[in-house]
């Protein structure tokens, strides 16, 4: 037995966390009980013992992480944050489920200290768990030296079956072992239950075979055990070995409450209705949501061994900063996410004068590059795809066992786990996360693209072949309903830019942006730049979302709204029609929405009731600014395979279209 494992208390401490768990759910009469009861163990050995954290400094660089990837578990978490002394007092447990209390139905980052992530959707956690041992490798590969170790933080993600389930958690688990990301340790709540049934009603095989297959080390042991646990865990992070760990803890759901232990009915509040005779039965007394003074006095002088901990991490880290002057100045402009002036950026990326024709997923790929050569924070990343989407970051390097300090993630074939891993780096915090695929496939990643606006994270999106001009790849390739289903999520900012210069301004609001995702979305076929408005109209105009690009002359009869590619058509229609017309670019409605009234009305006035939207994709998002006298010029079917100029043809995006469509209500 380890010496250091204080079996006594913890017992103790593990059957008070499931008291608050019970006395909680049963208050608001709704929660799942099932984990926090049933990894109560697991809970006291990490956070009574071995968690590398500080309560008082939720945010200390260096903390190991712990995300519950079974947020539905989310009274596990809460209970083990009060007990640990975390800034979560007893009465936000009393408030559990609340309106506006610290104790949410399931984590959500920003809400609660000592929260990692944003979890409740299966298998996102597992996802969110990679990212961040991406990011400590990457952490450690910059800035470690032969003299001083700043970061050798652990990533650990308690999970359950239905997150093992749940394919992101596949996708996630590969790119992981293909990695060696040997600084993650996954614990696998086995109970052997689901929410509707027992476990063998939809799956059998061997969890433990299969991981050791793909790459990771595993271990076997009973949850309950505290000894065996914290033995399986001290080898996990100990390990070195280039294989990330697996420890599968083989539980009993519900345990505490003899009717509902065991039984899929553990998963939810149902066992709720026996805490009484449950209470007694931990030893409890009849106090409700009670914690001992020997339990809380435990847990007071841990708090002081932790904080020691880090002021003699704290030492280190001065002694590494004195020696690595710009380097530590990186560090710290890096997570305290100071980039550049958004004047600074634009000023690095040259105006484009080739006067050819370029998709602006090309520009983008120029774009980054002088980016990344003034912000250090920057990664890309690409779902198989860096050779088309274009977001290569030249001389940055591949990440990589060989080089894990490479700017550029190979996530292969694995959008969904590619957003969630992105969504893992950015919680961390250190790095400007940014990652590529087609916008068609926008849908396999939209999970964790919904966390990320939930959570307000800064994570970039790069979608490409954004149109149906993506021609002979067919309709599968080209996407039609996808700008107006991601303009719909809250707080995500699509950008569709029109040319070179409206894609610099795109690239510099999506990396200027801190409380929330960026999609940009980029043509495959070549645009031209739109060289007969300025450079700083075109830039600006970004900034606001909309603005004009062809003023009207005299009184104003029409206005032709377009974004992306389709702002040229909406010209040259423009043009046919007379000089009464206005030509408003929108690359982005979301930050258009955010300005002020009077700008909004300068743009769009409400005096104009004749308006026309011209964009290669269904309307629906456009129908805000057309009103009810408005036409659309869109895509309400899905494409063809053929050549691009000839499939717009065919789903009647033409020039013509918009002329006629301008005329009808002149």
């Amino acid at each position: 037995m380890p010496k250091t494992l204080p079996i006594d208390i913890l017992a103790k401490a593990a059957n008070q966390a499931r008291g608050l768990a019970i006395d909680a759910i049963n208050a608001c009469k709704a929660g799942h009980l099932g984990l926090p009861l049933g990894c109560a163990e697991i809970g006291a050995v990490l956070f009574g013992e071995k968690l590398n954290i500080d309560p008082k400094q939720p945010r200390w660089i260096n903390r190991d992480r712990f995300i519950l990837s079974a947020g539905h578990g989310s009274m596990f978490l809460y209970a083990w944050l009060h007990m640990s002394g975390f800034d979560l007092p007893k009465e936000e447990i009393k408030n559990f489920r609340k309106l506006h209390s610290k104790t949410p139905g399931h984590p959500e980052f920003g809400e609660t200290p000592g929260v990692e992530c944003t979890t409740g959707p299966l298998g996102q956690g597992i996802g969110n768990a990679v990212g961040m041992a991406v990011a400590g490798k990457m952490a450690a590969a910059r800035f470690n030296t032969a003299d001083h170790e700043i970061f050798n933080y652990k990533v650990i993600a308690l999970a359950g079956d239905g997150c093992m389930q749940e394919g992101v958690a596949a996708e996630a688990v590969s790119f992981a072992a293909h990695n060696r990301l040997d600084n993650l340790i996954l614990i696998y709540d086995s109970n052997d239950v689901t929410l509707d049934a027992m476990a063998d009603k939809t799956q059998s095989e061997d969890t433990a075979a299969k991981f050791e297959a793909i790459g990771w080390t595993v271990q076997t042991v009973n949850g309950h055990d505290m000894v065996a646990f914290s033995s399986a865990y001290e080898k996990a992070y100990a390990a070195k070995s280039g294989k990330p760990q697996l420890i599968i803890a083989k539980t009993e759901i519900g345990r505490g409450i003899s009717q509902i232990a065991g039984k899929s009915a553990a998963h939810g509040e149902g066992g709720a209705k026996f805490a009484d005779e449950a209470r007694k039965g931990l030893g409890l007394p009849d106090e409700l949501f009670y914690v001992s003074d020997d339990i809380r006095q435990y847990f007071d002088g841990l708090a002081e061994k932790r904080a020691q901990a880090t002021a003699e991490w704290q030492k280190t880290y001065d002694a590494w900063k004195a020696d690595n002057p710009e380097t530590s100045k990186v560090l710290e402009d890096s997570y305290g996410k100071i980039i550049p002036a958004r004047e600074t950026m634009l000023a690095a990326i040259p105006v484009n004068t080739s006067g050819k024709a370029e998709a602006t997923r090309t520009s983008g790929g120029t774009i980054l590059n002088y980016l990344a050569k003034i912000i250090p924070a920057v990664i890309s990343g690409a779902a198989d795809l860096h050779s088309s989407t274009k977001n290569y970051i030249k001389d940055g390097g591949d990440f990589s066992p060989d080089d894990y300090a490479g700017r550029n993630v190979y996530y292969g074939i694995r959008e969904h786990a590619m957003g969630a891993i992105l969504n893992g780096i950015a919680y961390d915090g250190l790095f400007l996360a940014s990652g590529s695929t087609f916008f068609t496939f926008v849908d396999y990643m939209r999970p964790p693209v919904r966390l990320a606006a939930l959570a307000k994270l800064p994570v970039s999106y790069i979608f490409t072949h954004d149109s149906v001009q993506v021609g002979v790849d067919g309709p599968t390739h080209q996407p039609v309903e996808m700008l107006s289903a991601l303009r719909c999520m809250p707080n995500v900012h699509v950008i569709r830019p029109a040319d070179p210069e409206e894609t610099a301004a795109a690239y510099v609001a999506a990396f200027e942006r801190k409380d929330g995702p960026t999609a940009l979305v980029l043509t495959r076929q070549d645009v031209p730049s739109i060289s007969q408005v300025p450079v700083e109209t075109r830039r600006n105009g970004v900034f606001h979302g909309a603005y004009i690009i062809k003023k009207e002359e005299g009184e104003l009869k029409a206005i032709v709204m377009a974004s992306g590619s389709e702002v040229l058509l909406a010209l040259k229609a423009a043009e046919q029609c007379g000089n009464n017309v206005r030509v408003v670019s929108v690359p982005s409605m979301e930050i258009f929405n955010k300005q002020p009234e009077s700008y909004r009305e300068s743009i769009l006035p409400s005096s104009c009731r004749n308006r026309i939207s011209v964009e290669a994709g269904a309307a629906q998002s456009w129908y805000r600014y057309l009103g009810i006298d408005g036409k659309a010029v869109s895509i309400e079917r899905f494409g063809v395979s053929a050549p691009g100029d000839q499939v717009m043809k065919e789903v009647g995006l033409t020039q013509e279209a918009v002329v006629e469509a301008i005329q009808s209500l002149l």
